[in-house]
C-alpha cells in the first residue's frame, strides 16, 4: 500500500510540475497498453498496404509497431498537450498557414519542457531511465495519447479533446519509473461526419483513414515534386503550407475554447499578412529568415513558392 501510494504522490506531482511548464491536457498510460493499442498498430498495417502514406517512407518503420524498441525497461509513458490556439487572426486577404506552424517549432518547444521533466524526475528517482518522443519519432503517437487519456482520435485522425479541441501538439516521455496510469479516452465523435463532407479533396476516404495522396496538407507541405497535381491545385483555396478545414468544421473546436498567451506559441505578424504576391517574390534568404526556428522551415523556399502559384484566389471560404 505505502507503494502505491508513493507512485500516486509521485504521478501527481509529475503532472503537477508539466502543467507549470505549459502543458495541458497529461496523462499517464502503462506499456505495453491495453488491447487498443494493438488495434491502432493494425489499422496502421492496412493503411501502410494502401499506399496511404504515399512517399512517407518513415511511416513504414517497423519501430513505429513496437514501443519497446525505443527504450528498454520502459513501464510507463506521460503524454502532454501543448495548446496551440491563440486569439490572433489571420488577415481576410492573407495566404492561409496552417496553426501548428504559427508559433514556434513545436518539436523543440514539446522536446525542452519535457527535458526538464525527465530531469525532475531523475532527481527523485536516480534509477529512472527516460527518453523522449515528439511526432517525429517511430512512435504510435496519437494511439498513446488516447491511451493515456489526453483524448480520442476523431474521424479526420486528429487527437481531440473535449475541452481543448484538436488544437494541440503532442509529446510523449517514456520512463522506467512504474506510474499509476489514466483511463484511455473514449471516442465522442457520434454520427458526425463534417470532416469527412468539407474535406474539398475528399481526402479523408472513411472515418479516421487519411489518404495522403489526396491531401492538401500533404501536398504543401511533404510532397516534393516540382508541380502539385492538378486536381489538389484545383481545390487548393488558399493554403499555402498545411490545412485546417478538417479541424476548422470540427464541432468540438466551435466551442469557447481556452487561448493559449504563451509567448513561444504566438505568430509573427508577416505570417498572418502574408501575400501570394510576396510569397512569390521572397527570396531563398528570406524565406530561411522569416522561418528561423518555425516548424514550417521543412517547408523549402522553392516549395512555397510553388505552392504559392497553385493558389487561384484567396477569397477561402468553408
Amino acid at each position: 500500500m505505502v507503494m502505491e501510494d508513493n507512485q500516486n504522490e509521485l504521478s501527481k506531482a509529475l503532472k503537477a510540475k508539466a502543467r507549470l511548464l505549459g502543458f495541458d491536457p497529461i496523462g499517464i498510460a502503462r506499456i505495453p497498453g491495453s488491447k487498443r493499442i494493438d488495434l491502432r498498430t493494425a489499422a496502421l498495417e492496412r493503411w501502410l498496404k494502401k499506399g496511404n502514406q504515399a512517399d512517407m517512407k518513415w511511416m513504414e518503420a517497423n519501430r513505429r509497431k513496437n514501443i519497446a524498441t525505443l527504450l528498454e525497461g520502459a513501464t510507463s509513458l506521460v503524454a502532454v498537450g501543448l495548446n496551440y490556439h491563440v486569439k490572433a487572426k489571420k488577415s481576410k486577404t492573407a495566404v492561409s498557414i496552417a496553426r501548428y506552424g504559427w508559433g514556434k517549432d513545436y518539436h523543440k518547444v514539446i522536446e525542452q519542457r519535457l527535458k526538464k521533466i525527465g530531469r525532475w524526475l531523475e532527481n527523485i528517482k536516480p534509477d529512472c531511465k527516460w527518453t523522449i518522443c515528439v511526432d517525429s519519432a517511430p512512435l504510435l503517437d496519437k494511439a498513446w495519447a488516447e491511451e493515456a487519456g489526453l483524448g480520442w482520435i476523431g474521424k479526420n485522425s486528429n487527437l481531440i479533446n473535449p475541452t481543448t479541441g484538436s488544437w494541440i501538439a503532442i509529446g510523449h516521455l517514456l520512463c522506467t519509473e512504474p506510474l499509476t496510469p489514466d483511463q484511455p479516452s473514449q471516442p465522442l465523435c457520434g454520427e458526425c461526419r463534417r470532416c469527412i463532407d468539407q474535406c474539398p479533396t475528399q481526402a479523408i476516404t472513411e472515418p479516421f483513414v487519411i489518404d495522403s495522396r489526396k491531401c492538401i496538407a500533404y501536398h504543401t507541405i511533404e510532397n516534393r515534386n516540382l508541380k502539385i497535381p492538378d486536381e489538389i491545385g484545383a481545390k487548393i483555396g488558399t493554403w499555402i503550407a498545411g490545412c485546417d478545414i478538417c479541424q476548422e468544421v470540427c464541432p468540438w473546436n466551435k466551442q469557447n475554447l481556452p487561448f493559449n498567451e504563451d509567448p513561444e506559441m504566438q505568430p509573427a505578424d508577416w505570417l498572418l499578412n502574408l501575400t501570394k504576391e510576396q510569397a512569390l517574390k521572397w527570396k531563398d534568404e528570406e524565406w530561411k529568415e522569416k522561418l528561423r526556428g518555425s516548424a514550417l522551415r521543412r517547408i523549402k523556399p522553392w516549395m512555397w513558392r510553388r505552392n504559392a502559384q497553385t493558389i487561384q484566389n484567396t477569397n477561402h471560404k468553408l
